[in-house]
């Protein structure tokens, strides 16, 4: 039997989170089930008590507000312990359209990809503002390099996984999921596919853009730290050399000039060269170690997955039993 989890986080949605039960489908073509998981990020407007009134199948509460990252991980997790083959991940705002979750499962029924995002073509959304437009754009690039996938709505959150990769699922930021999941997959040779999706009028003003550099801000670090971590020799190995080839230049200028008979005067610019030339030998150095560290982080990465999986199956058999 295929299950269908829909899961959706929620902080204090208690007046959006209807509209967007109500969207969902009730039956999907290859699929012999669908469930309906809340996780309720801590909210204070009764967003848990809406959602039994729906008759939603689960609901994962926090008693504090712990952010979207930590909301999206522990959904994935309760979607697994409650046997999903197939997990959509959607917004409690009924910003996306649910009759395009067959759509967005399609591919993963098919078996062509591991992970789905849903593409809301971002270059072209009346209702973000030029800059925002080519901020999405630009940033989804970055992931697209950052990934080596193709990459056209980074920050989508309309997603579907398969209980495979939804076991090899990390995540370590507590801002969002959206970037740093794609560039995990990419590390880990998931196969990621993109979809058309429509979105419905804003229902409210995004929380997680707070304003344009709060978001420049904390994606940049996102970025950044995931790309580090799953690319540690790329780099380090370019910082090093970078400040290497930095160093030649003042050396390449003092050898010059001593050989020219300007002897003096000129020591500033062999200690300013010695010092980028020692600095980048040791992120060199860095870069090695950081190599080695990452063959450590996947083989953690690896005995989790087992863990995982070893308690998910522990999980089944005692609720059949």
């Amino acid at each position: 039997m295929k299950k269908l989890i829909v899961q959706i986080p929620c902080f204090n949605e208690a007046s959006t989170l209807p509209a967007a039960l109500a969207a969902l489908p009730r039956q999907i073509p290859g699929i012999d089930r669908i469930e309906i998981l809340i996780i309720d990020d801590g909210s204070k407007d009764g967003t848990a008590e809406v959602a039994r009134a729906a008759g939603v199948h689960h609901i994962v509460h926090f008693p504090r507000n712990l952010g979207l990252a930590a909301a999206f991980t522990a959904g994935l997790e309760e979607s697994l312990r409650q046997g999903a083959d197939i997990i959509v991940n959607t917004d409690a705002d009924n910003q996306y359209e649910a009759k395009d979750i067959p759509r967005l499962i399609e591919p993963l029924l098919a078996r062509r990809a591991d992970i789905v995002v849903g593409n809301r073509q971002v270059a072209s959304l009346s209702h973000f503002s030029p800059l925002k437009r080519a901020l999405q754009v630009f940033g989804s690039r970055v992931i697209g390099w950052a990934s080596g996938l193709e990459t056209p709505d980074a920050t989508s959150g309309f997603r579907a996984i398969t209980r495979e990769a939804a076991l090899r699922t990390f995540v370590l930021s507590e801002y969002s999921y959206t970037l740093e999941t794609l560039i995990q997959a990419g590390a880990g040779r998931m196969t990621v596919e993109y979809v058309p999706i429509a979105i419905n009028p804003q229902t409210r003003p995004s929380r997680l853009m707070r304003s344009i550099p709060h978001y420049i801000r904390k994606s940049t670090a996102t970025i950044l730290r995931a790309y580090t971590m799953y690319r540690p020799l790329r780099v380090f190995s370019a910082l090093g050399a970078t400040l290497i080839v930095l160093g030649t230049i003042p050396g390449i200028r003092f050898l010059y000039l001593y050989s020219v008979g300007q002897r003096v005067g000129h020591v500033q610019s062999l200690i300013f060269a010695a010092i980028l030339i020692i600095v980048g030998f040791q992120v060199l150095l860095m870069a090695a170690l950081a190599d080695l560290l990452s063959c450590n982080r996947k083989l953690l990465e690896e005995v989790i997955y087992r863990v995982r999986k070893l308690e998910v199956t522990g999980e089944s058999t005692r609720s059949n039993s």
